[in-house]
C-alpha cells in the first residue's frame, strides 16, 4: 500500500500501520516517520532539511525581506529508509545490494 503525502494519512498513520500489519501489508510513503512506526520503507523528502533551510527564510524576513520576494524553494534532499524488521514479519527477503542504496535501514 502507498501511503500519499497527505495530512489525513500523516494524522491516521497509527491506524493505517496498525491495520496493515494485523493484515500482512506492507506500506510504503514519503516520511521516515512511518518507518520508524513499522512501515516497510520510506522515500521522501528530508523534512529535518527542510524545516533547517526554512530558517533562513525567518532571518531574511526578520531583518525586513518581503516574502514575496523570497524564491520558491523545493526539497533538494531525499532519503530512502527501510524497516527491516517490517520486512522479516512479512516474510520479504531484501537484497544487500537494494539495503547498501539506504540511507538508513532500521533493524
Amino acid at each position: 500500500m502507498i501511503a500519499p503525502a497527505d495530512v489525513f494519512i500523516v494524522s491516521a498513520r497509527e491506524a493505517i500501520l496498525k491495520s496493515a500489519n494485523q493484515h500482512k501489508v506492507s506500506v510504503i510513503s514519503p516520511y521516515r516517520q512511518f518507518v520508524v512506526e513499522g512501515s516497510l520503507m520510506s522515500y521522501g523528502p528530508n523534512t529535518g532539511d527542510i524545516f533547517r533551510r526554512s530558517s533562513s527564510y525567518v532571518d531574511r524576513i526578520l531583518k525586513g525581506a518581503w516574502p514575496g520576494d523570497l524564491p520558491a524553494q523545493s526539497p533538494n534532499k531525499f532519503e530512502l529508509v527501510i524497516n527491516l524488521k517490517t520486512a522479516k514479519d512479512l516474510g520479504l527477503r531484501l537484497r544487500d545490494s537494494f539495503l547498501e542504496l539506504a540511507d538508513e535501514v532500521i533493524e
